[in-house]
């Protein structure tokens, strides 16, 4: 049993990529992190000597402490973070702990763009429907928090990119996009080694809209309904983007237990 300021590899692995996730701060110092250079996905790092930046930082949202193995580091944070009114739970296990989880999900450090101002900064063509919405909801759940997205006309993709330092992405000739038969949503996942079940599902249903391949799954043509419907009640790409995080949020929480759940009427109709 955790203590009672602690919380589990098994216990955190079910909030991650979802809303209620808390945020995930590795204070492991330097060596350790350069001895196991993997990110659990909502990752950001500080050093535990700055509370006061750490405090400020979190601006009172719940928080998962993380060092190498859930002692010392984790464990003092966040009773100092508890006792300035911060709503904190240590790893147990630390960063080891994570690893030795069967299944659990783990980034390579250098997968990461260089950040940007703090964040990681992306930028694609402007009115974003399917693969352009599932990958920034998919980086804000998974991979960096406070990941910022920029929308320009195709033309000036590339162009932005290289003046503001941001990363393109759905557009062709760059890194980030479709390789194949495969989109963006799908190329993101392999090179930031985004392995589960869950994820896999909500691929194949992101490829089947963004590709007109309805065939691959069921929910493909759904979802390009909603998507469709977003572009048209909204003007503004990041407005847009915002309302579509709930969408995908639920989208998620389906293809990871909601899947096999069906639908019928009358209610008691066998």
């Amino acid at each position: 049993m955790p203590a009672p300021n602690a919380i589990t590899p098994a216990q955190l692995t079910r909030l991650i990529g979802t809303p209620d996730c808390p945020q995930i701060v590795d204070i492991s110092i330097e060596p350790d992190f350069v001895d196991d250079p993997f990110l659990i996905p909502g990752w950001w790092r500080h050093s535990h000597a700055d509370l006061p930046g750490l405090i400020d930082r979190l601006d009172a949202r719940p928080a998962t402490v993380v060092c190498q193995q859930g002692t010392k580091l984790s464990q003092g944070l966040v009773s100092w973070l508890r006792s300035a009114g911060i709503e904190a739970e240590y790893l147990e296990g630390g960063k080891y702990g994570w690893r030795d989880l069967p299944g659990s999900m783990r980034i390579p450090a250098n997968a990461l763009p260089d950040p940007v101002n703090g964040a990681t900064l992306w930028v694609t063509r402007h009115r974003p429907k399917i693969d352009r919405i599932a990958c920034p909801c998919m980086i804000r759940r998974f991979i960096d928090p406070q990941a910022q997205f920029l929308f320009v006309s195709p033309s000036e993709v590339i162009g932005v990119a290289d003046k503001y330092g941001a990363q393109p992405f759905d557009v062709e000739g760059v890194f980030w996009s479709h390789r194949g038969d495969s989109c963006t949503f799908d190329t993101m996942l392999t090179e930031f080694q985004l392995n589960s079940d869950a994820l896999a599902r909500l691929a194949s249903v992101v490829r089947g809209a963004d590709t007109s391949c309805h065939d691959l799954h069921p929910a493909a043509a759904g979802l390009l309904a909603f998507s469709v419907g977003l572009s048209r009640q909204y003007r503004d790409d990041h407005q847009q983007l915002d309302a579509a995080m709930p969408l995908n949020d639920a989208l998620y929480r389906w293809a990871r237990d909601g899947q096999d759940e069906t639908h019928d009427w009358p209610a008691d109709r066998t």
